[in-house]
């Protein structure tokens, strides 16, 4: 049994979900989220709750897609009423990042500036040296997220680059000057 594929996800106020043609669709203040759903899971909507069922609940695989396609569904229907956000932080002397109209500009220490372009259906916001990537799609913020990280990822000894607001970096020690007699 999936512990998490038993649990009810209820639905809030604002917010409709339907299946129709095997495809959740889930629709709220936020925005539209659709996914297609797995032929052995089966997905119910009633009475302001999503019930997620699989056929045999002995088959491992199939116990595997239970919990995920619950999973897929609560991130749905949290994604179109509140909304998902990541953020990011630049660190090093000369980084920068602006907004150039709806795309990043990004001044991390290549010769030139990276334009980064910000998927449809999400929003980017910078303060200082923080990007803030917002949307109903849990799936699509991590992904943007992560290749903003990979422009300049964070390096281990002073600490450079793009990293995640609650990542820690582990330092390292440079080298050491040869004790010279």
């Amino acid at each position: 049994m999936s512990r998490i594929g038993k649990q009810t996800i209820e639905i809030p106020q604002g917010v409709t979900a339907e299946v129709k043609d095997g495809v959740l669709s889930v629709k709220g203040p936020k925005g539209t989220l659709t996914r297609k759903i797995h032929p052995v899971v089966l997905v119910a909507v009633a009475d302001n709750q999503i019930t997620v069922d699989v056929k045999k609940k002995e088959d491992k695989k199939e116990r595997s897609l239970w919990g995920t396609f619950a999973s897929h569904a609560l991130n749905m229907v949290t994604g179109v009423s509140e909304g998902f956000s990541k953020q990011l932080e630049i660190n090093g002397v000369g980084y920068k990042v602006a907004m150039q109209g709806k795309d990043l500009k990004l001044e991390v220490g290549y010769s030139h500036p990276v334009v980064f372009k910000i998927e449809e259906g999400l929003t980017a916001k910078v303060e200082k040296n923080l990007i803030t990537v917002e949307g109903p799609d849990k799936e699509l913020v991590g992904s943007v997220a992560a290749e903003i990280r990979a422009i300049r990822k964070p390096e281990p000894y002073k600490g450079k680059g793009i990293k995640y607001i609650d990542e820690v970096i582990r330092r390292k020690a440079g080298k050491t000057a040869a004790k010279g007699e």
